[in-house]
């Protein structure tokens, strides 16, 4: 009788014995907590496309690609959970590299039965592909969140810069940073700051950055310098251009960047993965591993804005106005500032991987499983993810949002959306008008290109302002374009000394378009 009831729980519920009332309330649940996500999501969409907020939907198109992907992982795992399970390999080589030092093994399943038959084993049970499914879940939603978090706790830190930015518009800043006051650099407060006895040795400089970045990474004083920097090196001085509005929408632009599981994220995954066995004690390294990769990349961030200040120092001592430093991608790792968006977005990953996994065992093994034995483990792991968590999102994050900036060239986020159109809509219309001329074989005699550059008319088709000038045969040719926003006024450009410009009359779409030589 005993046996007869063992042998009746042991056999498994397909859906040829299951009430089909049970069958139908398991799916519409399942769909309606899937059109509520959906739903969710498109409306969140439609709220970044009312702001104008096109970074934001980036973001939020690599969130559901993300999830789709995931969802293809999957199903492919459900697939072909019973053919990797018939897969068999020899026992000596199953039982190597184990997660855990004391196991349990166990052959209910048929195709683990055949394995065994044979002195073997399989290479993954189907119970460990439905245990894999929910480890990899997790591992996706834990990235998002993460993401989500560190980027709202640098955002909400960065709100007072507007406060700063601001101020440099008030009376009180051009008086203080009036050009003709002539002062020494280390009087400066940017000197005062940076230009300390241990600046000059680099032993003592890099430990000096990393105990900085644990007290206000983000100085009032840095903020206004390297502000200052980056305007007179892209745009005209004294420009009223809203340098905080602008950090801002890298950020965003980077968030979508950072929320993204790129292909070498999961190869990292896969060698996570593999180091979580026992052999390796990963559980006494691994969960410091980004907290110590977030410490050396702020010491970087640090260590750039007191170089940039000795860089300025060692070129001129005797400053006019504001110290002036000058943006330089020879600053940064291998002269590639996006390097360091790359080594947030892995720590990101490595931290979310942490909590995740420690999520996933204790969801289907228990709070005491052999994954977690002792105190120290659990409390080193959520430790380590909480202090990656809010240091990277309120320390590193504004700090690198900052310093990034400083490269040699600006980025195209420089632009509103609305500029961006219109540049773009200028672009196809002046191709046209190129095109309509070759068509024609329109061309133009000496004598008309010499009272072209002399009596400089307006070209009403293309609505565009452009100036030639002759320079020196050894001055470098550039072309500056000064777009001007209807309701925030200038938004980039580059201007010269009135007596080396000859700007003809004319616009286009709200912009001046200056081609120098």
């Amino acid at each position: 009788m005993a046996e007869e009831e063992v042998t009746t729980t042991a056999v498994e519920r397909t859906l040829q014995i299951t009430p089909t009332w049970a069958v139908a309330t398991v799916c519409f649940f399942l769909i309606l907590i899937s059109i509520l996500i959906e739903k969710s999501l498109c409306r969140l969409g439609k709220y970044f496309t009312k702001k104008r907020r096109k970074s934001l939907i980036q973001a939020l198109d690599k969130i559901k690609s993300e999830l789709m992907l995931l969802g293809f992982i999957s199903l492919l795992l459900n697939v072909s959970e019973r053919r990797i399970a018939k897969t068999c390999i020899p026992k000596n080589v199953g039982e190597t590299f184990l997660p855990c030092s004391d196991y349990t093994t166990a052959a209910d399943v048929e195709e683990e039965t055949k394995c065994a038959e044979q002195g073997k084993v399989s290479l993954l049970s189907r119970g460990g592909v439905q245990e894999l499914q929910y480890l990899i879940f997790m591992l996706g939603v834990f990235h998002i969140f993460s993401s989500v978090l560190t980027f709202s706790l640098g955002m909400a830190k960065m709100r007072r810069w507007e406060s700063w930015e601001a101020e440099t518009r008030s009376l009180e800043y051009q008086f203080s940073n009036d050009p003709r006051r002539f002062q020494l650099t280390h009087q400066t407060s940017f000197g005062k700051r940076h230009l300390k006895y241990w600046s000059d040795h680099r032993f003592l400089r890099w430990p000096a950055c990393f105990l900085r970045q644990f007290f206000k990474s983000v100085y009032k004083v840095d903020y206004f310098i390297l502000r200052h920097g980056f305007i007179t090196a892209h745009f005209a001085e004294g420009s009223n251009f809203d340098f905080q509005k602008y950090i801002r929408r890298t950020m965003e632009k980077d968030f979508g960047v950072v929320v993204g599981i790129r292909w070498w994220i999961w190869i990292f995954t896969v060698f996570f993965l593999f180091f979580n066995a026992h052999v390796f004690r990963s559980y006494y390294w691994l969960p410091f591993f980004p907290l110590v990769m977030l410490l050396i990349v702020g010491t970087k961030l640090q260590g750039i804005i007191t170089k940039m200040c000795l860089d300025s120092h060692e070129k001129s001592q005797v400053i006019r106005g504001t110290l002036l430093v000058r943006p330089s991608d020879h600053f940064f790792w291998f002269g590639w500032p996006k390097l360091l968006l790359h080594l947030i977005h892995f720590i990101l990953f490595q931290n979310s991987f942490q909590l995740a996994f420690f999520a996933w065992t204790w969801y289907k093994f228990g709070f005491r499983s052999c994954f977690h034995k002792e105190n120290e483990d659990i409390i080193i792991r959520l430790a380590m993810g909480v202090v990656v968590q809010v240091l990277c999102g309120y320390v590193t994050l504004p700090l690198y949002a900052l310093v990034t900036q400083m490269g040699t060239s600006m980025r195209k986020d420089v632009f509103t959306e609305g500029v961006v159109n219109g540049l773009k809509r200028w672009r196809v219309k002046a191709k046209k008008n190129v095109a309509l001329r070759n068509t024609n074989n329109y061309s133009l005699d000496t004598s008309l290109e010499t009272s072209l550059v002399d009596t400089s008319p307006s070209f009403n088709t293309l609505e565009a302002t452009i100036s030639v000038e002759s320079g020196s045969p050894s001055d470098a040719e550039y072309v500056a374009v000064g777009v001007e926003d209807e309701e925030k006024g200038i938004v980039g450009g580059r201007s010269q000394p009135e007596e080396k410009q000859k700007v003809m009359g004319g616009s286009f779409h709200g912009f001046d378009v200056v081609k120098e030589k």
